[in-house]
């Protein structure tokens, strides 16, 4: 069956992930970026000074709401639980090993264009949603897809095909990506790291998922914005020692990422200029693993915002991408880079050490080893268990949304149970399978999303512009964007002059 299984998903992700789907993706980046007039770069005060600067001085930004709602700040704590996770640790490293240090430098690419992609979903996600019955918001790209693309003419029908088809992705890839790829690395490095049998890890962490993700969004939110913050200083920290460390080496390791970037050297028996080939390919999945811009995962969360204005949570989404990929997933580069496990020269992976440790899932618990010894080894895996288990818990939440809008609330609980029982079964699964299925989900998430953010680029555009000219030009000639929905637009635009605060940062 697993043979099957295997067979069935190469065909799919062979399709999803070939060069047509790549391209798209990047060119969605670069076409998002030249609307928008480059604002991560012409932007970039404005939009810092509003996420990390406005956590600790804007009460609007962490202040807890006694309704279903969250905090802007738990929305990125929880979106960030949900993309930093093993794709910042495993997946660096798994990319490393195949396409060489040059797939660093095609992370980094698809990242700063990706910004603008997860930017964009966010705009899109916040004009979009709707409120539930008990005054809660529900978004993503299923509403865009039905009310924006269907709204268009002639578009009803495709509208809500890809609302559904995007649904039922999301569904099955919060059992892949979100689920069983993250359990497998969380129990594969315990294992390792302290001789814990698989299955017992299994249980304790079937109990541990269980008991927040009953609790839905509210403890899912409550839990992550105290662990996100812990786990990134505390794996930052050991990250920038072993840095230092090796400061030596710095210039040589970014010699290697540009050098790789670019290399024509023949891979793996492929002709000329198959070294490009294969690190874009591996840096462009590998980035979209960990950074999720493009999949419309994490504006499921952002939507539940109690956030008004949608270009202040689309900076958000620029944030979030900056910090896991820019920050934490170049962190891991240098550091593997630094260990030795791969030749700076030719950029290949030591055989030997590979198989000496089980394979590059286990290759930054190498690099932590040869630095702290087997303190560092612990590290690594205390590490993937928070990375991995925050991840679990936020794509909780992007199952369970698509759940509801496609079966409603009745369908809540079921998916719940089966969501924790399939915690069990990652931790038994083959972990190079459990990548390959995660991967193939999160392609064919990626095409209808993208295909709505293209159609709709034009609503991100206008209300970037008018939230430019209204804020940081400080013109106040123009009515607010705030919903693409005249009854909702009236209700926010009340609040919003009610409480003008969220408007003054």
């Amino acid at each position: 069956m697993i043979e099957a299984i295997t067979r069935i998903n190469d065909a799919i992700n062979g399709a999803v992930w070939g060069w047509p789907a790549l391209i798209l993706l990047g060119f969605t980046g670069v076409f998002m970026t030249c609307l928008t007039k480059f604002f991560q770069v012409s932007h970039w005060r404005h939009w810092w000074h509003n996420t990390l600067g406005a956590i600790f001085r804007d009460k609007h930004v962490t202040t807890h709401t006694s309704d279903k709602q969250i905090s802007q700040f738990q929305s990125l704590c929880t979106a960030l639980a949900a993309t930093v996770g093993t794709g910042n640790i495993v997946g660096v490293a798994g990319a490393i090993a195949t396409g060489g240090p040059g797939a660093v430098f095609w992370m980094w690419v698809i990242a700063f264009f990706g910004m603008m992609t997860n930017y964009s979903e966010n705009v899109l996600g916040i004009l979009y949603r709707r409120k539930g019955s008990e005054g809660e918001w529900h978004g993503g790209a299923m509403y865009y897809l039905r009310d924006g693309l269907g709204g268009k003419k002639g578009c009803k029908a495709i509208g809500a095909v890809l609302a559904v088809l995007f649904s039922i992705f999301c569904l099955l890839a919060s059992f892949g990506i979100g689920n069983m790829s993250q359990v497998n690395s969380m129990v594969s490095n315990v294992n390792s790291a302290f001789g814990i049998p698989k299955i017992a890890v299994g249980i304790f962490l079937v109990i541990a998922v269980g008991l927040v993700v009953i609790g839905g969004l509210k403890r899912v939110a409550a839990v992550t914005e105290k662990l996100v913050p812990f786990m990134v200083v505390l794996y930052f920290l050991g990250a920038i020692i072993i840095i230092i460390m090796h400061v030596a080496k710095i210039p040589a390791i970014f010699v290697a990422i540009f050098e790789g970037a670019f290399s024509v050297k023949a891979v793996a028996g492929g002709g000329f200029g198959a070294g490009i080939a294969l690190a874009m390919k591996m840096g462009f999945k590998r980035g979209v693993f960990s950074n999720e811009a493009g999949l419309g995962s994490s504006v499921m969360v952002h939507s539940s915002s109690n956030v008004k204005e949608p270009i202040r949570q689309g900076m958000w989404g620029i944030f979030e991408v900056f910090a896991d990929t820019i920050i934490v997933c170049t962190l891991t580069a240098i550091v593997l880079l630094s260990s030795g496990a791969v030749d700076l020269t030719n950029g290949v992976a030591d055989e030997a050490i590979l198989e000496q440790i089980g394979g590059s899932s286990n290759l930054m618990s190498y690099a932590f080893g040869q630095a702290f010894g087997p303190i560092g080894s612990g590290f690594i895996a205390l590490a993937i268990l928070l990375f991995a288990y925050s991840t679990v818990l936020g794509w909780s939440h992007y199952g369970t949304t698509a759940c509801t809008y496609l079966f409603g609330e009745k369908g809540v609980w079921p998916y719940r149970i089966v969501f924790v029982l399939l915690v069990l079964g990652g931790s038994l699964m083959e972990a190079q399978l459990a990548w390959d299925i995660s991967d193939t989900f999160n392609g064919l998430m990626m095409l209808p999303n993208l295909i709505g953010v293209l159609v709709l680029s034009p609503q991100v555009m206008k209300c970037t512009a008018n939230y430019v000219h209204r804020i940081i030009a400080k013109k106040d000639d123009v009515e607010p964007m705030l919903s693409a929905f005249p009854d909702i637009q009236e209700l926010q635009a009340a609040a919003l002059k009610a409480d003008p605060s969220e408007d003054e940062q």
